[in-house]
C-alpha cells in the first residue's frame, strides 16, 4: 500500500449513531476480535483470551441512542477494503484498541507493578475450553508468532495489529496509538518493535490466530465434581443453620447488650439457660462441710425473672459493645464452662443485678433497673479457695459515694469500724432479709484517687467491715479495695498464728497504717496482713518508734505487694506513718521468708538528720554504705546524715547469708 492510497478526510461526526455502530459491528466483529486477541496480554489464558477478545469487541457498542460522549478523537483512515471507507468501523477500532491496551496495564503498589484483578465479562462459557483451531502446515509458526507477540509491550502487540490486520502505515499508527492512550514516549519504540516482528518470515508470512473459529475440550472433569459436590454440600449447611436460626425458642427473650451468638452446641445451650443455674436451698451451708461460696443460698427479689438471668448469662457468654467489662489480675472473662451457681438477683439502688458463681469466679451483672437493652456493666473476680471470711461479703453495688454489700449467710452480725480512729465505737450496719447491707461511705464508693496524699498529713477516716460469723467470738475486718470482694485484714508474724479479730488490739495496729491501703488495691487481693517486725528506740530522746510490714496476697497467688513504714511517735492523732519502700512479688515479710530490712532518713527533735534502720528478728547486723556510712553489731541501726542522703542498706543473716533492703 502506498501512501497516496490513506487520505484523511473530514473529522468524524461528534456523535455516532447507535444504529450506524451496530451495523459496522456485526460487518467487522470478526476483524474487530482478532484485533483485540493480538493485543491482549500473553498472561491470559488460551480460553481466557479468546473470552475476553470478544467481550471487548462486543462492549465496543455505545450505551444509549448515541455515542456523543465519546466522539472519534482522529480523523478515520481510509484504507483497502471495506473497513477502510467504513467510519463506524474506525471508531469501534478505537474503543477496542483502547479497552485491549488497559487490559495489560499495572497498577503501583508499595512500589511494586501490581495487575489488579478485572471482573470476568460476558461471555462466559461453563464446563468447556475454547481455543483458536490450528491446523496445517503453520502451526509452528503461528506458535512461534505467538510466543513473539507475547515478548512485545501491549503498544507494540497494538501497532503490530493495526499494521497486519488493518493495513495501517506507520504515520496512521501513531495517530491511533495516541488517541487510544498510549504514552508519547511509547509510541516510537513501539511502532519500531511492531516493524521490526513483521519483517520477520512468522510476522509477515503468518496468519495470526483466528479467534471466531474455535475447537472446544472439556475442563478437569473431576475438579468440576468436586466444585459441585462442595456447593451441594455448603448450601445444605447453609439451609440448616438458617433453618435453626428461624425456629429457635421465643422463649429465651431479649439477649439485651449481647453481642451476636457465635456458636450452638448443647454445653453452651446449657450454660446459657436460665432454668439450668444451680439454686442452693437455704439450709445446705448449716450442714456442709465447705463455707465458701457454693453453699451460698439463692437469694434476691428477681431471682425468677428469666429475662433478666438469660441476659445476664448472655452478656457473660458474649459482651457486646455497650458492656463495660472489669477482671481483676490473674481472671479469666470467658464463658461459663456449664450451668452457674446463682448467688444473687434483684434490685439495689435503681440498678439490677446478677451475681453468679462458677467454682472459680464471682461474676457480677449490672442494668439499669427496668431496661431490657443498653449499656450494662460486667465484673469478674477470681475467689477459689475462699474460706468463711474470705466469702463473708461480695460488693453488690457502688454509687453516689456509696458500696452496699451482700452478706454470707452465715454473717450474725455486720458493722462499720473507722480505722484511723481506734477508739470510736463500730457502728451497726442494717441488712436486709435479702442479705444486702445498707449503705457505707467507703474510700473506695467515694472514688478517691489511692495514691493521693492525706490532706494536711492526716488521714481523716477508714471505713471498714467488721463482721461477726456465727461460731466465731471476735469479729472480723474487712477493707474495701475497690474490688468485688473485700480483703481480709489480720496482724501478726508470718506464718504464725495471725490474728484476724477486729478487737481493739487489732484497731490499734491498723490505725497509723490504714490510708496506705489503697496502694496495695487493684492485684485481686484476698488478705492483708500487717506486722511489727522491729522496736527503736529513736536518737535526741525522739521516743519509740515502730517498724511495720504490710503484705497484701492475692487470690491467684502471685503479685503480692508488700510495704514497709516507720512509725515514730506521732506529732498529733491519727498522723500515718512513713511508707518506707515497696515491692511486688517480693518473698520477704511472707511465709516462705519473714525476714525484712528497711531503713529512712529521720530528722530528730533536735533539728539532727540521722539515717534510722531496723531489720526483722533474723537480722543480726546492719551495715550502710553510699551516702552514710557505718554499722551496728544489733539488728536496729541509727546514724548522723545528711538531709537528701543516699544510703544502701545491707544486713546480715547469720549463717543465712545477707538481706538487701526491700525495694533495694
Amino acid at each position: 500500500m502506498s501512501a497516496s492510497d490513506v487520505t484523511t478526510p473530514e473529522a468524524a461526526p461528534d456523535a455516532m449513531a447507535l444504529d450506524q455502530a451496530e451495523a459496522a459491528l456485526v460487518e467487522h466483529y470478526p476483524r474487530l476480535v482478532r484485533l483485540a486477541h493480538l493485543i491482549l496480554p500473553r498472561t491470559l489464558s488460551r480460553h481466557r483470551r479468546v473470552l475476553t477478545a470478544h467481550a471487548l469487541a462486543q462492549r465496543a457498542l455505545p450505551r444509549g441512542k448515541a455515542a456523543a460522549d465519546d466522539p472519534a478523537p482522529v480523523p478515520a483512515q481510509r484504507v483497502a477494503g471495506p473497513a477502510g471507507r467504513d467510519a463506524g468501523y474506525a471508531w469501534l477500532r478505537l474503543r477496542v484498541v483502547r479497552a485491549a491496551l488497559a487490559e495489560g496495564r499495572t497498577t503501583r503498589l508499595a512500589g511494586r507493578d501490581v495487575r489488579l484483578p478485572r471482573p470476568r465479562p460476558l461471555p462466559l462459557v461453563a464446563g468447556l475450553r475454547l481455543f483458536p483451531r490450528q491446523e496445517g502446515a503453520d502451526v509452528e509458526r503461528e506458535v512461534a508468532l505467538d510466543q513473539a507477540l507475547a515478548g512485545l509491550a501491549p503498544a507494540a502487540r497494538a501497532a503490530f495489529a493495526l499494521r497486519r490486520l488493518d493495513g495501517l502505515d506507520e504515520a496512521a499508527v501513531r495517530g491511533l496509538l495516541r488517541a487510544a492512550g498510549v504514552e508519547p514516549a511509547d509510541i516510537g519504540p513501539a511502532v519500531t518493535a511492531a516493524a521490526a516482528l513483521a519483517a520477520t518470515p512468522n510476522g509477515s508470512l503468518v496468519e495470526p490466530a483466528d479467534p471466531c473459529t474455535l475447537q472446544a475440550r472439556p475442563t478437569d472433569l473431576l475438579r468440576r465434581r468436586r466444585v459441585t459436590r462442595n456447593a451441594l454440600i455448603g448450601a445444605a449447611a447453609l439451609a440448616v443453620v438458617a433453618a435453626t436460626l428461624a425456629f429457635l425458642p421465643g422463649g429465651w427473650g431479649d439477649d439485651g447488650a449481647a453481642a451476636p451468638p457465635y456458636a450452638r452446641n448443647a454445653a453452651a445451650e446449657a450454660a446459657l439457660d436460665p432454668q439450668g443455674l444451680r439454686r442452693i436451698p437455704d439450709t445446705v451451708w448449716r450442714q456442709s462441710a465447705r463455707t465458701d461460696f457454693s453453699v451460698w443460698p439463692t437469694r434476691g427479689d428477681k431471682a425468677g425473672d428469666t429475662g433478666l438471668l438469660r441476659r445476664a448469662l448472655a452478656v457473660w457468654a458474649r459482651p457486646g459493645d455497650e458492656v463495660v467489662v472489669s477482671a481483676t489480675p490473674g481472671t479469666q472473662t470467658g464463658p461459663p464452662p456449664g450451668p452457674a451457681q446463682l448467688l444473687y438477683a434483684g434490685e439495689t439502688s435503681g440498678t439490677s443485678v446478677v451475681l453468679l458463681y462458677d467454682g472459680l469466679r464471682l461474676v457480677r451483672y449490672a442494668e439499669a433497673a427496668g431496661a431490657s437493652s443498653g449499656a450494662a456493666l460486667l465484673d469478674f473476680a477470681r475467689v477459689d479457695g475462699a474460706g468463711p471470711a474470705g466469702s463473708a461479703a461480695v460488693v453488690i453495688a457502688r454509687g453516689d459515694g456509696n458500696t452496699r454489700y451482700l452478706m454470707a449467710p452465715w454473717v450474725t452480725g455486720a458493722a462499720t469500724a473507722d480505722l484511723v480512729d481506734p477508739s470510736a465505737d463500730t457502728a451497726p450496719l442494717d441488712v436486709d432479709e435479702a442479705g444486702v447491707s445498707g449503705a457505707v461511705r467507703t474510700t473506695a464508693g467515694q472514688g478517691q484517687d489511692a495514691d493521693a496524699a492525706p490532706q494536711d498529713g492526716l488521714c481523716a477516716e477508714y471505713p471498714a467491715l467488721s463482721v461477726t460469723l456465727q461460731g466465731s467470738p471476735d469479729p472480723y475486718l474487712l477493707a474495701d479495695l475497690g474490688e468485688l470482694v473485700p480483703a481480709q485484714l489480720t496482724y501478726g508474724e508470718p506464718g504464725g498464728p495471725g490474728q484476724a479479730g477486729a478487737s481493739g488490739e487489732a484497731r490499734d495496729r491498723w490505725a497509723r497504717t490504714a490510708c496506705h491501703l489503697p496502694q496495695v488495691g487493684g492485684a485481686g487481693v484476698r488478705s492483708v496482713n500487717l506486722w511489727d517486725f522491729a522496736g527503736q528506740t529513736l536518737p535526741d530522746g525522739g521516743g519509740e518508734a515502730r517498724w511495720v510490714c504490710v503484705r497484701a496476697e492475692t487470690w491467684r497467688g502471685v503479685g503480692a505487694k508488700t510495704l514497709t513504714e516507720f512509725l515514730a511517735p506521732p506529732a498529733r492523732p491519727g498522723e500515718p506513718g512513713v511508707m518506707t519502700a515497696s515491692a511486688e512479688d517480693a518473698s520477704s515479710c511472707g511465709q516462705r521468708r519473714p525476714a525484712v530490712l528497711s531503713g529512712v532518713l529521720w530528722r530528730s527533735p533536735a533539728d539532727a538528720w540521722y539515717l534510722v534502720a531496723a531489720g526483722s528478728d533474723e537480722v543480726t547486723s546492719l551495715r550502710a554504705g553510699g551516702g552514710v556510712t557505718g554499722e551496728s553489731d544489733g539488728r536496729t541501726l541509727a546514724l548522723p546524715a545528711e538531709e537528701g542522703a543516699q544510703a544502701e542498706l545491707t544486713g546480715t543473716l547469720g549463717e543465712d547469708g545477707t538481706l538487701a533492703m526491700l525495694g533495694g
